[in-house]
């Protein structure tokens, strides 16, 4: 049976953007798993499944509903273990949460505040009502204007704090060694978060992570270049 797996989308459905979900996009893939997505504005999220979940992702699988990304990752690692490991063992789990909260420490914030008016811009009318305060109480009440303006100046300190992953791919292709684990899926779904929204080059193209990105964007029959580059 084929998975269902609800996507963030703004005005344009055909361009999800949430890094959680595309975290479990790849990892369907990388699963060999169907799966087919339903995509959802942000104002329709607390109706998925009559209230299941007030975030994506949410899947779908039979008669299952799983929500929350990492759990999902380990429900698809525990329900289909003929499949390809996601975590290659307990050793691989425990460090994809390491990999999980140093994203969510390191890579998330910058991210999400540079690129608040690209959001922003894509989403519909009714969407744009709801984001622009929640987002806006969420950065202690500025402006999305003053946050997103800052950029440029926190651009070189975000950079700069990607030097662990820039080192690590100086031994190694993929953060899971010789090929990508879901640790790889963890960082590559907040960096293809960006590149669908914004146009503005977060990454200089000739980092070791630019071209790991690169390799990330090619996996699983280049599944996230499905989605254009945002120009």
């Amino acid at each position: 049976m084929t998975i269902l797996l609800y996507e963030l989308v703004g005005a344009d459905p055909s361009r999800p953007f949430s890094p959680h979900v595309w975290k479990i996009a790849l990892a369907l893939a990388h699963k060999g798993l169907a799966f087919e997505t339903v995509p959802v504005p942000f104002t329709d999220v607390p109706k998925i499944e009559g209230g299941f979940s007030k975030t994506v992702p949410v899947i779908r699988d039979g008669g299952t509903l799983k929500k929350e990304s990492f759990d999902i990752a380990v429900y698809l690692e525990e329900t289909y273990p003929d499949r390809p490991s996601l975590f290659k063992g307990e050793g691989g789990k425990a460090a994809a949460r390491f990999v999980e909260r140093w994203s969510l420490a390191v890579v998330r914030p910058y991210l999400g505040g540079a690129a608040l008016m690209d959001i922003y811009g894509r989403l519909a009318p009714a969407d744009q009502a709801y984001f622009r305060p929640s987002r806006e109480a969420r950065f202690g009440g500025r402006s999305m204007e003053e946050v997103s303006g800052e950029r440029e100046a926190g651009l070189h300190v975000w950079r700069a704090g990607l030097e662990p992953l820039r080192d690590m791919l100086s031994y190694q292709p993929f953060i899971g060694g010789d090929g990508p684990l879901y640790a790889d899926y963890i960082v590559a779904g907040f960096l293809q978060w960006v590149r669908v929204v914004s146009p503005f080059r977060f990454l200089d193209p000739a980092d070791p992570v630019a071209a790991w990105f690169e390799r990330c964007l090619d996996l699983h029959g280049g599944l996230m270049r499905r989605v254009p580059a945002a120009a």
